[in-house]
């Protein structure tokens, strides 16, 4: 594994010196623009106390159960409109852009590390006014989701993880290549540039290039896993049989570690398992969310 890893930089470094800079030529798009085009109703602004301003998305009965949605990195809450739709007439579904992402995009403080985010969706239900929830998330918001449930037991009434970031498995090495490569001048810069090559225009939101680069040059962090034994919520994990950013034995690491808890694995589904499998992931967590709260 190590040879590979060594050989996939020596890879990335030999194209970097036939790649300048000018790969960076694609512009960052101002706030005002990307807002016009994409902060229609029922999309709205709330701004934190840090200056933080958080786009989100609110629907359903208001004394209803909250159902609250985490994406993953690169993503934004777009991504949970089909969930939305769908659960929004027995739950208040509310989504929003995490810290460095969609229309919330860069924040003052310039912290996109997980512990950030997860004091971010602590002040936004706040702000909202919501003291007890659901949350669920995929990816890097589900190590965010696991986090907050940790941290804020009393606040959690059931936990969602969907191909969740954030479980130790002998699966996958920790210093994988795209980490290195956001840690090595010019070839970072190449890097960054693939992953706005595959992502709509709100990933070149002015300073979401540079969030995006931040976050992922971040150290690794335990506290999820450190801390697993203090979820206390009841607990669905959903995965996508054909993961491979996070593969299937992650989940049943998430299983092992949190007693009582249930896996629904979906068969060709990838590692955004809800959007792959959106009507019956809906269903399964309606029916989980059905279940007494903790």
């Amino acid at each position: 594994m190590a040879k590979w890893i060594i050989g996939g930089i020596v890879a990335v470094l030999v194209l970097a010196c036939g790649i300048s800079e000018v790969v960076f030529s694609e512009p960052e798009i101002p706030r005002a623009v990307l807002e016009a085009k994409y902060a229609s109703p029922p999309s709205k602004f709330v701004v934190l106390a840090d200056g933080t301003r958080v786009h989100y998305r609110d629907r359903g009965p208001r004394n209803a159960p909250v159902l609250l949605l985490l994406h993953g990195f690169s993503g934004t809450l777009f991504v949970w409109e089909p969930w939305s739709r769908a659960l929004s007439d027995r739950l208040r579904v509310v989504s929003l852009d995490l810290p460095g992402h969609g229309l919330t995009g860069a924040v003052p403080s310039d912290d996109y590390s997980q512990s950030a985010m997860a004091e971010c969706v602590e002040a936004f239900a706040d702000k909202l006014g919501i003291t007890r929830f659901a949350i669920a998330g995929n990816s890097m918001g589900g190590g965010v989701a696991a986090r907050f449930a940790e941290l804020h037991p009393d606040r959690v009434t059931h936990l969602i993880l969907i191909d969740a970031a954030g479980a130790r498995t002998d699966t996958r090495p920790r210093l994988h290549l795209a980490y290195m490569a956001a840690y090595t001048p010019v070839v970072d810069k190449i890097f960054l540039h693939g992953v706005l090559g595959r992502l709509p225009d709100l990933a070149r939101m002015k300073g979401t290039p540079r969030a995006l680069l931040a976050h992922f040059r971040l150290p690794d962090d335990t506290y999820v896993w450190d801390h697993v034994g203090a979820v206390k919520a009841p607990t669905l994990i959903l995965w996508g049989k054909d993961d491979n950013t996070i593969p299937l034995p992650a989940a049943h690491a998430w299983q092992g570690a949190i007693p009582g808890s249930r896996l629904i694995v979906y068969p060709g589904a990838g590692h955004v398992s809800m959007a792959d499998e959106p009507v019956k992931s809906a269903a399964d967590v309606r029916a989980f969310l059905a279940m007494p709260a903790a």
